[in-house]
């Protein structure tokens, strides 16, 4: 089994579980390709075996965690700064497994107010912030190029600079909005991950279903808690994803930060929203 090893603090607890198990002999077989430099030297660390998408261009499966997610399932990814090789990871994975807590749902992506991040060339790098935030000045965007903790601009694992966008309203047509900034010369990549997750799985206060068995968060560390909540789901998908479908069943989720009502969607016996994909 192939696995692409996310990047941020949800997939760090992944990644350090997935270690634990392959030491103690609960996990064979699993082949790992990280989506950062970070990632690389923690999976090394916990002796997980790790590879490239050179070596290995199809992946069975990716886990990570996500910035925003809509009621589509789509995502703004990329705040820890990976966002390029998160995508290329991905993208080559058969089944992509995102892992948020309810603080993560968005109405429209952007709506968070926090940061969209697009992964530009050093070269003339304030001339695309420029240009970036014009694209979007009807949503009240603001460009800001990322700074390291010295006050340096932050450099990616690629060699190049991230600028942030700032929204004051959801960006009103995402798909659009991703071709435009991919298009402009000296962009390497955005952090709008369109039509990508097969699955999200949120955890939030009220706990989280799972065949009938209740993670209730506020009683646990939020961290611990996503860690006891993804790696049983994630086992079971190492397990069967090779095998026989999930069967499905409808679900609507209310949600009280912005998101009235989630649409309703296909979810597994394992109480996941399924989006790319039947899992």
């Amino acid at each position: 089994m192939v696995l692409g090893l996310g990047t941020g603090s949800t997939a760090a607890f992944v990644v350090d579980k997935i270690g634990a198990l392959i030491k103690s002999g609960g996990l064979t077989d699993i082949v790992g390709v990280p989506t950062s430099k970070r990632t690389q030297e923690q999976a090394a660390s916990l002796g997980i075996p790790l590879s490239t998408l050179d070596a290995h261009p199809h992946l069975d499966l990716a886990i990570d965690g996500a910035d925003e997610v809509d009621p589509n399932l789509d995502l703004v990814k990329g705040r820890g700064g990976a966002l390029l090789r998160e995508k290329m990871v991905e993208a080559a994975s058969d089944k992509f497994v995102v892992v948020v807590d309810d603080s993560k749902l968005v109405s429209g992506l952007g709506g968070s107010g926090l940061a969209m991040p697009v992964e530009v060339v050093q070269f003339c790098w304030n001339y695309n912030l420029v240009r970036l935030q014009e694209l979007f000045k009807e949503e009240g965007c603001e460009a800001k190029l990322r700074l390291d903790g010295s006050g340096k601009p932050y450099v990616t694992d690629n060699s190049n600079y991230i600028v942030d966008l700032y929204f004051t309203t959801p960006i009103k047509d995402s798909g659009a909005a991703g071709k435009e900034i991919a298009a402009l010369e000296g962009v390497v990549e955005h952090g709008l991950f369109l039509d990508m997750a097969t699955a999200v799985i949120i955890a939030g206060g009220d706990g989280f279903d799972r065949l009938g068995l209740i993670f209730v968060l506020d009683t646990l560390d939020k961290a611990s808690a996503l860690v006891l909540i993804t790696i049983p789901i994630m086992l079971k998908l190492l397990n069967e994803l090779l095998h026989s479908a999930y069967s499905a069943r409808k679900t609507a989720i209310n949600k009280q930060n912005g998101v009235s009502r989630w649409r309703q969607r296909r979810c597994s016996v394992l109480g996941v929203s399924s989006k790319r994909s039947s899992l």
